[in-house]
């Protein structure tokens, strides 16, 4: 359903996360203009799609269908959730232009956030949601062109990682690619100018600083489910 102030004016839509909502998953869709923000909170590890290409994922937990920053009480604790986590039940039209909503989802008419102001303006919420969902459209157009740069680059290697979690447990995360640190250090003047202009550069670093967060996970781990 496309939202509009008019046949929406006393629509909300509660803030919350769960299971319910499709958020206890391990790993989640990332888009390169969130590399920033994301990697202070979680590893950016990438994969191939169906097709051959690339995309990047935000390593929620270490175990299937558990993610760590998931509280029981439906909140997300992080600086940062990723769009397709934050849009909710919302998501754009087929022109883009627009906004629409799911309402048979359950978080719909439940006293949650006001989508319009009392005299017909947008509310704070929605004008949120308008920007998640820029973000999310911004980052579909800037994946493929991003990818294709590290991959002439030769940034990509794929890799194997391994976890001791304690008390004879551990975990393997497969079919997975990182930023070759020692590539990135090589680069040349051309190369590093080249992946400077398309911001490719940047969000390289971005990946690769993101991989310190791997302990702490490990760790969230530990206090959540022993080991």
């Amino acid at each position: 359903m496309t939202l509009n102030n008019v046949d929406h004016q006393d629509l909300t839509v509660a803030v919350a996360h769960g299971a319910a909502h499709g958020d206890a998953v391990n790993q989640v869709l990332l888009f390169p203009n969130e590399f920033e923000a994301a990697q202070r909170d979680y590893p950016i590890l990438f994969r191939h799609d169906d097709r051959g290409g690339f995309y990047a994922v935000a390593l929620l937990g270490l175990d299937r269908d558990d993610n760590l920053f998931l509280t029981p009480d439906g909140h997300w604790q992080a600086s940062y959730v990723p769009a397709v986590r934050q849009r909710g039940p919302f998501g754009p039209t087929a022109d883009g232009q627009g906004v629409q909503l799911d309402l048979d989802d359950p978080r719909v008419g439940t006293g949650g956030e006001p989508l319009y102001l009392p005299h017909g303006g947008t509310a704070p919420y929605l004008t949120h949601i308008e920007a998640v969902l820029s973000v999310i459209r911004e980052g579909q157009a800037i994946n493929a062109p991003l990818f294709a740069a590290w991959e002439a680059a030769q940034l990509l290697r794929p890799t194997t990682i391994e976890i001791d979690l304690g008390d004879g447990q551990t975990c393997t995360i497969e079919g997975i690619f990182v930023i070759a640190e020692d590539r990135l250090d090589a680069l040349d003047a051309d190369a590093l100018a080249s992946l400077h202009r398309s911001c490719a550069l940047r969000a390289a670093f971005m990946a690769l600083a993101s991989l310190d967060n791997m302990p702490r996970l490990i760790e969230r781990r530990r206090q959540r489910h022993g080991g």
